[in-house]
Order: structure tokens, then C-alpha cells, then sequence
């Protein structure tokens, strides 16, 4: 009997379980690209679950043993990218560069939370290592990820180093400096979940390393964007998620089911709500209108 609960529709399969033993049950050469988002090692709560670790060592030595059965199932030609928190990335890398070709190590940044350090230089932003396990054989996409190149587009320079002088290119393929808000509360991909990456950034990591009907895996999926994405682009895609909570925004999210164990799914209700001085919960709009209510 299998220690994990497995759901499958069409071109995608969602595990809510241990990585490990979910992994296990992957075919290993399979996979044409894995995105591993995993727990940083930074006491964070994920359900049931907080993300503290005795040392950066027991933290280390954790993560070399799923990224061993990731690399097992990736294809001769498969990609990985792994992220993980800035104080963690130099074990990742040391190790990784030891097994796989390192092609980039990409900055996602974004904007301010609002409260920051003020004794030192507050974090900004996460890492990304990108490798893959042939440097002379895997997919990179470079026209399907161009962005607005600012020479060619905005300041409209020409080259005259050229034979005949002619405009710079309006786009090129992005630098390894990736500027994407955090998700945030009010949009609409926004699910309940303390550290959700953008759809902006999977969609570019996916359209880089992936052709339609490739097999992406996400061994630590969270709210899934790696499948939501990958479905919405014509992707296979595995996810693997240990809390029930959020393997339930799977199956609603990625329309697999829209019961789970007798519960019905239902989207993430975004009302505006605050307490007032008296504990009342009161609406944003209800809020509004107590302005203009006067007693005299």
C-alpha cells in the first residue's frame, strides 16, 4: 500500500506526500525539466509543518538527497533550476556543479514588503541556479522568452559600426536579473500560501526549457503554479505536495476534482476584512460607509 495520495487528469498527476516516496514512484530518464521551490531553511510555517532544520549542514545534507533522486529523473537532455534561501544556495551550488553543467545563477528581485532591516542590508531577493545535465544537448527557447531590449525599443539608437548602420534589435533574451512582484494578495493567482512564486517566473522558466508536451516536475509544489502554468501551455506536469491543504488548491486549481475527502473546493474568498475596535469583522464597504455616519 502506498504511503502517498496520487490524482491524475489528463495531461497532469498531483502527489500529496513525502517527496521521497513520491519521487520513487517517478520513472526515472522521464522528466524534461524539474522546478524545485523547497523549504529554505528559514522557520517558516507550511501547514502543519515548520521549515527549521538543527544546522545548515542537516539543512545541506537534506536537500543532496532529493536533488540525487531528481537528477535520476531527468532525461539525458533535461534541465533543472532549484531555488533556495541566499544563505543556503553555496551548499546547493558546490554541490551541483560537481554532477551538473551550472549555466546560470539568476537573481529573481522584487519590490519592498514595507518593513525592512535597519541595521544592514535587508534581502531583496532569492536565487536561482539553472543546470543541466548535457551543455550540449537541452532545450533553451531563447525567441520564446524575449523581453523589450530599452536601446532598440525606447531610445531607438542606431549601430554604425555596421557595414550599413541599422536600428538595434527591440528585444533580447533576458540577463540573469529577473524583476517580477511578489505575489500579492489582491491578484488574482494569489492562493493562501506564505511563499508563492509568480506565474511570470515559472511561465519564463518553462517556455525557456520546455517544448509542448514535455514532462515538468515540481517535487515541492506548494499551490502548484508549476502546473497551472505548465497546463496552461500545453505541458505534462507532476507535482508533489506533503500538506493536504494545499494538495486540495490542486485539485480545484488545476480542475481535477472539486471534492476532497467530502469537503467541497472552493476558491480563496478575497474579501476585504478587518476587525473593528469592538472585534466586529466589518467589509471593506461597510467600512466605508461608517465614514459619513455622523451623531450629533
Amino acid at each position: 500500500m502506498s504511503n502517498f495520495i496520487k490524482e491524475s487528469k489528463e495531461a497532469v498527476t498531483v502527489y500529496n506526500g513525502d517527496c521521497f516516496a513520491c519521487l520513487a514512484d517517478i520513472e526515472d530518464l522521464s522528466v524534461d525539466l524539474i522546478f524545485a521551490d523547497p523549504p529554505y531553511n528559514i522557520g517558516k510555517k507550511f501547514g502543519d509543518f515548520k521549515d527549521v532544520w538543527p544546522s545548515d549542514k542537516h539543512y545541506a545534507e537534506w536537500c543532496y538527497k532529493w536533488l540525487e533522486l531528481c537528477i535520476n529523473k531527468l532525461k539525458p537532455s533535461g534541465s533543472l533550476y532549484v531555488m533556495t534561501s541566499t544563505q543556503a544556495m553555496p551548499y546547493l551550488d558546490l554541490w551541483l556543479r560537481e554532477r551538473l553543467t551550472v549555466l546560470s545563477r539568476i537573481v529573481w528581485h522584487y519590490d519592498s514588503s514595507g518593513v525592512q532591516a535597519k541595521k544592514f542590508f535587508g534581502s531583496m531577493y532569492e536565487p536561482v541556479i539553472f543546470c543541466v545535465k548535457d551543455q550540449k544537448n537541452y532545450t533553451f527557447n531563447a525567441s520564446d522568452i524575449e523581453v523589450e531590449a530599452r536601446t532598440g525599443a525606447t531610445r531607438k539608437l542606431i549601430d554604425y559600426r555596421k557595414e550599413i548602420p541599422t536600428p538595434y534589435k527591440t528585444t533580447k533574451v533576458p540577463g540573469n536579473a529577473w524583476y517580477m512582484p511578489r505575489v500579492r494578495y489582491r491578484m488574482p493567482e494569489y492562493e493562501e500560501h506564505p511563499s508563492q512564486k509568480p506565474e511570470a517566473l515559472l511561465e519564463r522558466i518553462i517556455r525557456a526549457s520546455t517544448n509542448p508536451g514535455d514532462l515538468v516536475l515540481d517535487p515541492f509544489s506548494g499551490t502548484f503554479t508549476t502546473c497551472a502554468v505548465a497546463q496552461r501551455l500545453g505541458r505534462r506536469s507532476i507535482g508533489i505536495e506533503m500538506q493536504s491543504e494545499y494538495f486540495k488548491i490542486a485539485l480545484r486549481r488545476l480542475g481535477i476534482a472539486d471534492h476532497f475527502n467530502g469537503e467541497l473546493l472552493k476558491p480563496l474568498d478575497k474579501t476585504f476584512i478587518r476587525k473593528n475596535g469592538n472585534g466586529v469583522r466589518q467589509s471593506y464597504q461597510e467600512q466605508q460607509e461608517g465614514f459619513f455616519d455622523v451623531k450629533v
